[in-house]
């Protein structure tokens, strides 16, 4: 049953997204933090994803978010977002919110090792952080990854989140997410 407890906790986590997210930039891209939170979403829900889909592809960055200072991926280096962003949310949200957020960057070295055509549609930011986020994965480290729990989804919102880069694209508001985050919830 959702309760001021939970409603506290999702406000929280939009509150994060609006304040942080709106001045923000997304890496090296044209847009936003929240401009890409609102893209990923809104293409999961078009796709007709669940609503924990729908959930990861908002909140699958909040790590970006969650930094005291700057974020190392401006230096080239790899801050780990996506285990800082899956610890964050993992008292709130289960496994299947978690996981395609924890293996959202995994996804690229994933995508980039098993699709010749994959690395060329990158844009320039994320072909630089997939250098500093280890590049892509030998045949035998993508044979195992995919193996695991929620990659199939994991592999979903990556390319959802390649696609989210659109400058100045009108979508729905944060308000609109809000349903999916609460109804993701953990029991």
């Amino acid at each position: 049953m959702y309760n001021i407890v939970d409603a506290n906790i999702v406000s929280k986590i939009l509150g994060l997204l609006e304040t942080k997210g709106k001045d923000l930039q997304y890496g090296n891209e044209n847009v936003t933090q929240l401009e890409h939170a609102l893209q990923c979403a809104e293409l999961a829900e078009k796709k007709n994803f669940s609503p924990e889909v729908i959930t990861a592809a908002l909140l699958h960055d909040i790590g970006h978010l969650l930094y005291d200072g700057k974020d190392p991926i401006y230096q080239g280096k790899d801050g780990y977002h996506e285990e800082l962003g899956a610890d964050y949310l993992s008292e709130f949200y289960g496994e299947e919110v978690i996981r395609p957020i924890r293996a959202h960057v995994d996804c690229k070295r994933y995508l980039s090792a098993v699709e010749e055509e994959y690395y060329s549609l990158l844009s320039e930011a994320s072909k630089i952080s997939l250098d500093a986020q280890g590049g892509p994965f030998t045949k035998e480290e993508a044979e195992e990854f995919i193996k695991k729990p929620h990659m199939k989804e994991a592999v979903e919102l990556r390319r959802l989140d390649d696609e989210a880069k659109i400058l100045n694209k009108k979508t729905p508001n944060l308000f609109h997410f809000k349903h999916y985050l609460e109804e993701s919830l953990k029991n």
